[in-house]
């Protein structure tokens, strides 16, 4: 079995040029650092950065617990100032300016206005037509989604599809809405394979409320997503079953898997516009180009502002449900997400991804954000959620 993580000689350039930093965000724990599995005649640059942030994150995790008390702030993380020096990063629901603090022990605060943090799901009032793009697929797990190519990614494909395409629940429909996501990537335990995606996108109704069923291990999740074929089940094509429910509220995660039916998914675990990926994993660091393929925007670049988020988000128990609860997740990736141009509603599961042209390493899973930035879980932590034999399916 191939290391999750693996590094090269141009990321240790990257590290020591921009004082950036390997780190695994799997939590608050201070030895979650990693070090490039290469050497250097000087680790000095290297050694001042990385303890540069372990005080950072020390100051970070002191004070996020007041901070977090205002309603006027979503999250905390650790950014890079425009000189390079470590920073605190606070992010606010709206400008509150001079009601913050400039520094805290000695280090410089950032306000980053990210408005109110929420998953990144799609959503759309039901209809009663269907809006099939490339002729329609078979229904139950029928005969593919048509031959013309595939103009956008919420197009129904031939069987077997690729990943970083519209998908989700069968039944993820309730209050007069039908909602749906990405199918991110594809991922192993060594025996099967799995569709890796988020909680709120396969197995988020923990209620029976407006659609009187909650998910449960075994049911259909489809392609295209309910909402891309007129909220009606029928038309779209089952390519795996729910093998996990909802990982929230209790984990630091907003991940879910679909055990993949024979011949429905791509088995080299090719995502669209990016291929097939690594077997490997890499650590975020800071300024790091990153890139993405997803239901609504397609490809997108974008990179890393910050690191150690700690972020609240408000999560609804069903499909256009009540707000349900607020969970608060620790060692999140923070990414610039202007104008929504590299994550926008429908795109949550999407995989996020090194930006290089071939087999890229994995880095996390996108799950929320708002329209000028976007959040993900490290992927190692995903991975490890489901247990210690899954890795991402690549070369």
């Amino acid at each position: 079995m191939k290391s999750r993580h693996t590094y090269s000689a141009f990321a240790l350039v990257a590290l020591l040029s921009m004082l950036t930093f390997f780190w695994t965000g799997c939590s608050n724990e201070q030895d979650n650092l990693v070090a490039p599995a290469v050497s250097s005649q000087n680790d000095e640059p290297m050694e001042k950065s990385v303890n540069q942030f372990r005080n950072a994150m020390t100051v970070q995790n002191a004070y996020t617990p007041a901070l977090m008390s205002s309603k006027d702030v979503v999250g905390t993380a650790i950014t890079l100032t425009d000189d390079g020096e470590f920073a605190i990063m606070i992010m606010t629901a709206r400008n509150v300016g001079s009601a913050l603090p400039t520094e805290l022990d000695g280090l410089p605060v950032v306000e980053f206005v990210s408005g109110v943090l929420h998953p990144i799901s799609g959503l759309e009032r039901k209809v009663p037509v269907n809006p099939l793009r490339n002729g329609g697929g078979g229904g139950g797990g029928g005969g593919g989604g048509g031959t013309l190519p595939i103009d956008d990614h919420t197009d129904a494909q031939a069987l077997p599809i690729q990943l970083g395409t519209t998908g989700g629940w069968e039944y993820d429909l309730a209050n007069g809405y039908c909602c749906g996501g990405t199918f991110g990537s594809l991922i192993t335990d060594g025996t099967f394979q799995y569709i890796l995606s988020n909680t709120h996108v396969l197995a988020m109704d923990i209620v029976s409320g407006g659609n009187s069923r909650v998910a449960t291990i075994g049911d259909s999740c489809i392609h295209p997503a309910l909402i891309d074929v007129g909220c009606n089940a029928s038309y779209a094509t089952s390519v795996a079953t729910l093998a996990s429910l909802a990982s929230l509220p209790a984990s630091n995660v907003d991940a879910a898997i679909a055990k993949v039916l024979s011949g429905t998914v791509m088995a080299d675990g090719s995502i669209l516009e990016i291929g097939p990926l690594s077997s490997s994993t890499t650590p975020a660091f800071i300024n790091q180009l990153v890139k993405k393929s997803g239901r609504t925007t397609g490809l997108t670049h974008s990179y890393v502002t910050a690191l150690n988020g700690a972020v609240s988000i408000a999560y609804e128990d069903e499909c256009a449900g009540d707000s349900a609860f607020v969970h608060y997740f620790t060692g999140q990736i923070i990414i610039a997400n202007g104008g929504s141009d590299f994550l926008d509603g429908g795109d949550s599961g999407s995989l996020m991804v090194e930006d290089v042209l071939t087999n890229p390493r994995a880095v996390g899973l996108l799950y929320a954000g708002s329209s000028v930035t976007a959040i993900a879980n490290p992927i190692d932590e995903v991975l490890d959620y489901f247990g210690p034999n899954f890795t991402m399916v690549g070369n």
